[in-house]
């Protein structure tokens, strides 16, 4: 099936193909027919599935498929939440490429910047807003935004916002729109919170599910590599020499563990830089930049951090750290493997980490392989320890308290110095966005 078979218009059309896209992935041959009746969609896919896309071309479709209002003042016709900067960028910029034809204006607004830039933006009407939720509350409370005119709403990556303690903020966003609009949730995992939300939010929604639920993508090699605590360093260096990995994308638990495994990784000659909530922007933009680009061999991120990463063919992750959260497992091997090309994923688990380990192969329902790696086997002898976990947080999923959703808050959209939201109809750069199938996303001083 071809793009033009889906509905869309030649505009849309043609810019999907100048990127190189000729056949829409699964979530988009179900999602943009879907959102083109104009009913409320529920979609589970995981990341790397093109699942940008498949709300982004219908949404184009819809707004420039009928007369558009004149643009008043701060409203906006399409919003789309999303739980990072890096992700809230990324999406934005599919809405610009793929509609560099159309005559529709878009914006991202996040937080860590001044926001009277932003307001200069919404000032003048938007066809197509992304936003996380903590600034585009600052932008309601100021009455720098106007939201009754919303048709379409979208909440991606939906589990994630609810992780991250943001579902206060949603419903006071909720609580702004016009009761008449179409709604669309997408997530990786379908959790009672995200249950209970989706039967408030949506009506009699179309349902679509691309992937086993809570599954980990088939073409990822997985397997674990059991090691004791203080010999995780230098094993992960001794895979990196001995495998000769050009390019690894490795996830710690905590910020300053990102910080100490770069400086010990420098020390073995090996090229690393770390990204996550207390980086400075253009420390960030230039480690994803270096990193896609093959000149960093190594790129270490937190699993907030991490979120809206887009690499083509991204040979191999590994969890230095067993996440916290057994679902975040799969969005951190999800990673590589995309768009149908093999990948790896390996985990360096130590004692402290076995019952994490069982909640992971409980949630994807399968035994990972052990590997033992000859000079670094484990001792036998080696008791547990109590697991340093990321501030206010403790094992399992659960609600966040408010102190922790401001302490996610300024890990995810409101620390660190972020460039403010821009504004454009064509894309200026190389890369591809996150598309019809996955794609790279340019971090060319547009992250988190």
């Amino acid at each position: 099936m071809s793009f033009s078979e889906l509905g869309l218009a030649d505009e849309i059309v043609r810019a999907v193909s100048e990127q190189g896209y000729t056949s829409p992935t699964p979530i988009q041959t179900q999602a943009i027919p879907a959102v083109l009746k104009g009913g409320d969609l529920l979609a589970g896919a995981q990341t790397g599935t093109g699942k940008t896309a498949g709300f982004t071309l219908p949404i184009l479709q819809r707004l420039t498929s009928k007369p558009a209002p004149a643009k008043r003042s701060k409203t906006v016709r399409a919003l789309i939440l999303t739980p990072t900067r890096e992700l809230a960028a990324q999406v934005e910029e599919s809405v610009r490429v793929y509609g560099k034809y159309l005559r529709l204006n878009s914006a991202v607004i996040f937080g860590g910047v001044g926001i009277n830039p932003q307001i200069a933006l919404l000032a003048k009407g938007l066809d197509i807003l992304v936003a996380t939720p903590g600034r585009l509350l600052d932008h309601m409370q100021q009455g720098t935004v106007d939201l009754s005119q919303v048709e379409i709403l979208v909440l991606d990556e939906a589990d994630r916002m609810l992780d991250m303690g943001f579902i206060r903020d949603i419903k006071r966003v909720l609580a702004a729109l016009p009761p008449k609009r179409q709604n669309l949730l997408f997530s990786a995992t379908f959790s009672d919170d995200i249950k209970a939300l989706a039967d408030s939010l949506l009506n009699a929604p179309a349902m679509i599910e691309v992937a086993r639920r809570n599954s980990t993508v088939e073409v990822i090699a997985q397997k674990i590599h059991p090691v004791d605590r203080n010999r995780k360093h230098p094993l992960l260096s001794h895979l990196i020499k001995s495998s000769n990995w050009t390019q690894v994308l490795v996830f710690t638990r905590t910020k300053h563990g990102a910080n100490k495994l770069v400086e010990q990784l420098g020390k073995d000659g090996i090229s690393a830089m770390a990204i996550h909530g207390n980086k400075s922007q253009s420390a960030r933009t230039k480690a994803l930049s270096e990193f896609k680009d093959g000149k960093l061999q190594v790129l270490v991120a937190t699993d907030i951090a991490a979120r809206g990463i887009d690499i083509d063919q991204l040979p191999h992750v590994v969890n230095y750290d067993l996440p916290n959260v057994p679902e975040d497992y799969v969005h951190r091997i999800g990673r590589t493997g995309r768009a149908g090309a093999s990948g790896e994923a390996v985990s360096l688990v130590c004692v402290d980490e076995h019952d994490m380990l069982k909640g992971i192969e409980k949630l994807i329902k399968r035994s990972l392989p052990r590997e033992v790696v000859p000079g670094f086997e484990p001792d036998p002898n080696a008791r547990p320890q109590p697991i340093q976990l990321r501030s206010g947080e403790a094992h399992g999923r659960g609600r966040a308290s408010q102190g922790q959703r401001a302490g996610n808050a300024s890990q995810g959209q409101r620390g660190g110095n972020a460039p403010q939201g821009q504004q454009a109809r064509s894309p200026s750069g190389g890369n591809k966005p996150a598309g019809p199938r996955p794609a790279p996303h340019r971090s060319g001083g547009r992250g988190r």
